[in-house]
């Protein structure tokens, strides 16, 4: 693997914003699809992350299929929605980007903590990250799974081996969370702006 998992991803966030600062739809969500082998290399830990996480993306994928020139901007379908009043809809793009980005600012946090506490296992830096973000938002029940799925995280020394290829992981791994931690911000942003953004799960 040229670079290490992160390259791609990397690449792809110089894409994301237009040349007037607005976040494009379809280098967006290619950025989070580049992420989810990163996630793949989890295993069974993370199994309930990758399917919510691939499961917005096509959401929003479709929406944008729909009518590109329309959709070119990230925010313009959720505007939209916002008009329709259907934005709340749990199958709403809205609550697709909404938990999108929750689940981003998820593994930007985890790698932020293998960065910042080498000596933590790997199970310590996804609770840590997992107490950080996602579990205010979520009820008893996903709470407990996911409580249950950090037990099959695996070793870290491997899971860094397999995510380094042959790139500078450490400096790939700050890059990432640098780069991408004020594209998520802004979603937060605009979400609370349209009041969205202290949704809690169903």
């Amino acid at each position: 693997m040229e670079g290490t998992v992160f390259t791609p991803s990397l690449e792809g966030m110089k894409l994301v914003k237009s040349d007037e600062g607005e976040m494009l739809t379809k280098p967006f969500l290619d950025v989070c699809k580049l992420i989810l082998p990163v996630i793949e290399k989890f295993g069974a830990a993370m199994a309930l992350v990758k399917s919510d996480v691939g499961g917005n993306i096509s959401r929003l994928e479709n929406k944008y299929s729909s009518n590109p020139s329309q959709y070119h901007l990230l925010y313009s379908m959720i505007k939209e929605e916002v008009e329709a009043k259907t934005a709340k809809s749990s199958s709403s793009c809205t609550n697709g980007l909404l938990w999108l980005t929750r689940a981003m600012d998820f593994l930007v946090e985890l790698f932020r903590n293998l960065l910042e506490h080498p000596g933590w296992t790997m199970s310590q830096a996804c609770s840590d990250a997992y107490t950080k973000t996602l579990k205010k938002w979520h009820g008893w029940l996903a709470s407990s799974s996911f409580t249950v799925a950090m037990k099959l995280a695996p070793d870290k020394k491997k899971f860094m081996e397999v995510i380094g290829g042959d790139g500078d992981l450490n400096a790939d791994i700050d890059m990432f969370c640098k780069t991408f931690s004020p594209l998520l911000q802004e979603n937060h942003k605009f979400l609370d702006s349209i009041g969205m953004d202290n949704l809690k799960a169903s």
